[in-house]
């Protein structure tokens, strides 16, 4: 089993990195806030023996570039505020390119914010042929807040300061509902300098789930491929209930949930390969 590295380039110029792993039907894998290929490749190699795996950078991420500075904003039916220089359309154009490279067609699996980036692909009708997505953070019930509306340009205003670890955090308890005293410890660990380098494409994220993380139902309900949505039994219940009320807005789309898992299930691949093997089967 051989990994390569290559590029391909997206309809704005950016050249998207991807390592392809595996053979047989094509997969791509779509990462969310703090991810970029490598976060992904251990469910890469996990479905390698039966998938060729796409594990690749999104935009402004490990060896992609991010030419979103050319484009003129955010669309109103996918924004996050209208946030300069940046839009949710780049990144399914960046699908795109990626799909077209493997034949033509493929799966996707999307997590987090990235399932949501998945969910967009497939709504705006990109040759997906099967769709599944892990706990996309939507807020539909009232076991927690909503991000403010103006939550991307607030971190976009702290990134441009120089504050990225302001950033992380204002992200981390507004979009993620992470308590501020769990944030406040996450500061003394390895990982907040992993958090800290990807702080540029926190408004990205916050723009692909966009204003208040409102489910899109008109939108979902417009999903035509085989889609699967997987929570795990250990998140938090908004994070359950947002799963359970995408599968009810996708017509024909299942619902699983993942006994003893979180939302930290990439770090645990074995768990969703023999789930990702029987649905895209």
């Amino acid at each position: 089993m051989t990994t390569a590295f290559q590029t391909v380039t997206s309809a704005d110029g950016t050249a998207i990195a991807f390592e392809a792993v595996g053979g047989g039907r094509p997969v791509i894998l779509v990462g969310g806030a703090f991810n970029d290929r490598s976060t992904v490749s251990g469910l890469a190699a996990a479905l390698a023996p039966d998938f060729t795996a796409i594990a690749y950078d999104r935009r402004g991420r490990g060896d992609s570039g991010d030419n979103s500075g050319a484009s003129s904003g955010v669309s109103s039916d996918s924004s996050g505020g209208g946030i300069a220089g940046y839009a949710v359309e780049r990144e399914v154009e960046d699908i795109a390119a990626l799909i077209k490279h493997v034949g033509g067609s493929a799966a996707v699996f999307g997590h987090s914010s990235g399932a949501i980036l998945a969910i967009e692909a497939a709504r705006t009708g990109l040759p997906i042929d099967a769709l599944a997505v892990y706990e996309p953070p939507y807020v539909v019930d009232d076991s927690r807040g909503r991000p403010g509306a103006d939550l991307a340009e607030r971190l976009q205003a702290l990134i441009g300061q120089g504050r990225r670890d302001d950033a992380v955090e204002l992200f981390l308890t507004e979009a993620v509902d992470v308590p501020a005293e769990a944030v406040a410890g996450m500061r003394n660990d390895q990982v907040w300098s992993w958090f800290t380098g990807l702080a540029h494409t926190l408004p990205y994220d916050v723009a692909i789930c966009g204003p208040g993380n409102v489910l899109p139902a008109d939108r979902l309900a417009s999903i035509t491929v085989p889609t699967l949505a997987i929570d795990g039994g250990l998140s938090p219940r908004w994070a359950l209930a947002a799963t359970r009320a995408v599968a009810d807005a996708v017509p024909g789309a299942r619902h699983l949930t993942l006994e003893g898992q979180d939302h930290g299930v990439l770090h645990r691949p074995d768990a969703l390969r023999p789930v990702l093997l029987d649905f895209l089967a």
